[in-house]
């Protein structure tokens, strides 16, 4: 299966700002997180990542910030890698 690089957006809301959501992702979907950016300031948190990994475990793990209920919003279209 393909690997996949995605830039996303993830908008925390206040319950999960102190908790160790993208430690979580990463051991639960085996992926490679790099944190570009995060402010995690006051009622919300918004981090700037770019994740790498097979295609399935990154949409399956959207699919999981979703139900934490992160709002996963993209920078830019996908980097696909042969």
């Amino acid at each position: 299966m393909a690997k996949i690089r995605k830039k996303l957006y993830l908008v925390y809301p206040s319950e999960l700002v102190n908790s160790p959501v993208l430690w979580e992702f990463i051991k639960k979907f085996d992926v490679v997180v790099n944190i570009k950016s995060a402010s995690m300031k006051g009622e919300v948190g918004l981090v700037a990542v770019e994740i790498e990994g097979e295609t399935k475990q990154i949409e399956e793990g959207e699919k999981w910030f979703a139900e934490k209920g992160i709002k996963v919003d993209r920078i830019e279209q996908d980097i696909v890698e042969p």
